[in-house]
């Protein structure tokens, strides 16, 4: 695995995250709320959250969150303001998650222990 400045190994550098989402049958109206809800979290909690989008496929089925953190405790900040919602959103959907990034220890044990891969960079052009 190589590493660069953008990519510290101590968990300094930016992160990536995406959360694939199946709503179940009938669910699309309360997840519509909880993922309203979750955005006003992030945007009035979250001090290190670049990037926070949930996007919505055309039949209403799958959702997709695109994911950017400053470090790695902005990763665990957004985790500790969103993690009320995960009980909700478990009624009304089935989530996983992918990780990008160098987080550090503490983050890709919470990372882990929440069912969230997480891939190291390997190479990258600029």
């Amino acid at each position: 695995m190589t590493t660069s400045p953008h990519d510290p190994a101590d968990g300094a550098g930016e992160l990536r995250g995406t959360s694939r989402i199946r709503i179940h049958d009938g669910g699309l109206e309360r997840f519509r709320r909880l993922a309203q809800e979750c955005v006003e979290i992030v945007r009035e909690h979250d001090t290190g959250t670049l990037e926070y989008r949930i996007y919505l496929d055309p039949s209403g089925t799958e959702a997709f969150v695109h994911e950017r953190y400053r470090d790695s405790a902005a990763g665990l900040e957004h985790m500790r303001n969103i993690g009320r919602m995960m009980e909700p959103l478990a009624e009304v959907c089935t989530m996983t998650g992918e990780v990008c990034g160098n987080p550090s220890p503490e983050l890709r044990e919470a990372l882990t222990a929440a069912g969230v891969t997480v891939y190291g960079p390997l190479a990258h052009a600029e």
